[in-house]
This record gives C-alpha cells, structure tokens and sequence, in this order.
C-alpha cells in the first residue's frame, strides 16, 4: 500500500447490470459496478483523496473488470485478493415510474474477507478507517474484520467512521444493531439515515435523543440524514448544526446519493474541515451526484464542488 494513502475502505464491489427499462421488456443490460462502500471510495477519490479499496474479487469474468475500475478511478487497489468464489452482483431496472432491484450475494468472493487481509503496520500509516453493516452483514469473518480493523484503529489514533446502511433487502435489524454494538467503543463517526437507521433500529426519532443516544456510546461526531427536514444535522462536542440538502429541486437520480456524501464528508474531514463545515461540503457533492443519472458514473469531481460551494 502506498504510504500516501489516508483512507482504507473495506467492502465489496459488486457488478451492475441495468436497463432504462422493466425487466420484462428489456433485451439489454448495461455493465457497471457498484456498491455501498466502493460508491463512497470513488467520491473521495474524484475529490483528490487518497483512498485504498479493500476486499476480495472472484476469479470469474468480471475480476479484470473491477480491478481496472476501480484503479481508472485512481483507487489503490493493493490490498485486494481474489478467491475462486464468484463476484456478487445486482439487476436494476428502471422507468419514470418503476424501479426494479435484484441481488444476488449468496457466497461471494467478499465473504471470504477476514482479518489476515490487513495488517496491524498498515492501519497505524492511516488517518481513517470505514466500513458499514452491510460489510458486516457477509459473513462472520468479514464481520471479525470490521471489528479487529476499528479495534486495532483506534488504539493507535486513527479515526474510525462507520455507517449502518441498514437495508431490509438483505439485512434484519437484530443482526444490524449487534454489528454496531460490538464496534462502538471503537467508532468515532457515524452516519445515520433518520428514517432507516435511528427510528427503525433504535426507536428514536427527536434529533435531541438520537445524538444523546449516541454521545452517551462515546460517538464523537453524529451525522444524520433526515428527509423530513430536507437536510442533514451534525453532532459534534454536544452542539448541533443543520445544512439543508444541495439544490433538490434540480435532482433526478437519487440513487447512492447517501453513500456519496459519506464520501464528501470524510475527504473533507481529513483535509481539516471541521465537522460542521463538512456537512456542508458534502451536501454540495452529494446535491450534484442526484443531478445526474447513475450511482457512480454521476459523482462530481472537485473543481464542479468547489465552485459550486457558497
């Protein structure tokens, strides 16, 4: 791994197949790739991050494939190892008025992913860590990576920054609140949706207690996404600050646009913004993603974000 890089994100990159059009009547699938914490790691490498990407890819005819991806997008790719298990993939499908998504996750190279893949020696060159529950969600090993990644992190002063992304395609809420439980002596941001995460997995719903609950775990730095207020609030040293969502009345795809203000939020982090400042950068990144169509392919790239930025 270079000694340049700030970020390790650990995930699983899944292959994209989508069609502007139902599955039924469809006769062609576009390839891409995609993911929850590989959308985040392509953010902040457009925004001029140092980011490595680390998982475990399938020998199958699509391991080229998301390698050259994934490198084109100036992702250090050095921590990732392929195994003989196939390389997990979704089906979306959509029209102005539907949207069709099919996963298939069952034994995928990422299950594969454990603690040997990362060293004690390569945590300690970092600023940050991040992972998210759907990391977690692959299989007992990689859940053990998460925890031993964040462990090992935040022993040695290196931040830890993790999202729930509590999906009900894939996920349950009991499992999901046991993989924040075991990290969170260990965490020091979290992002939240207010609507998936803090009412349907911890049952509160006032800005007021949702940051208590998680200052009381000793969460330095609470990020919540709320759609009813049309924003986001951030957390920081018993204060909170609001930032409304960039520009909402241009978006048309909203599609990962959570995961790509993750992405804003920790370049700018890392890059000496203060928390509440970075809200307010990666709400600008995040705003321009949903101007555009597709997950990733629409992710800005710092120059369009700065001069956007008031």
């Amino acid at each position: 791994m270079d000694a340049k890089i700030d970020i390790a994100i650990i995930g699983e990159c899944l292959i994209e197949l989508s069609s502007n059009g139902t599955l039924a009547d469809t006769s062609t699938l576009n390839k891409f790739f995609g993911g929850d914490t590989v959308t985040t790691a392509v953010a902040i490498a457009r925004l001029g991050g140092n980011v490595t990407y680390l998982t475990k890819v399938g020998n199958d005819g699509f391991s080229e494939f998301i390698l050259s991806s994934l490198q084109k997008e100036n992702i250090d790719t050095s921590l990732i190892k392929s195994n003989d298990e196939q390389n997990g993939m979704y089906i979306v499908a959509k029209t102005v008025d539907t949207k069709e998504l099919l996963y298939y996750k069952r034994k995928t190279a990422a299950t594969k992913l454990s603690i040997e893949d990362i060293s004690e020696d390569c945590i300690k060159r970092l600023k940050l860590v991040y992972s998210t529950g759907v990391v977690q969600s692959l299989s007992a090993s990689s859940r053990e990576l998460v925890r031993e990644s964040f462990r090992i992190a935040k022993e040695n002063d290196v931040l830890t920054a993790y999202d729930p992304n509590y999906t009900s395609c894939f996920m349950n809420s009991t499992d999901t609140k046991e993989y924040f439980e075991e990290i969170v002596d260990f965490t020091d941001i979290i992002f939240l949706s207010l609507k998936n995460d803090a009412q349907r997995l911890y049952e509160v719903e006032s800005m007021d207690k949702v940051m208590k609950y998680f200052w009381d775990k000793g969460v330095k730095i609470v990020v919540v996404k709320s759609h009813i207020d049309n924003g986001y609030y951030t957390g920081y040293k018993g204060e909170i600050s609001f930032t409304e969502f960039y520009n909402t009345q241009k978006a048309i795809d909203t599609t990962a646009s959570g995961d790509v203000f993750n992405g804003g939020f920790l370049y700018a982090l890392t890059h000496g913004y203060a928390p509440k400042d970075a809200t307010k950068f990666a709400s600008v990144v995040s705003g321009l993603q949903t101007q555009n169509y597709g997950a990733i392919q629409a992710i800005p790239y710092l120059n369009a974000v700065l001069e956007n930025i008031q």
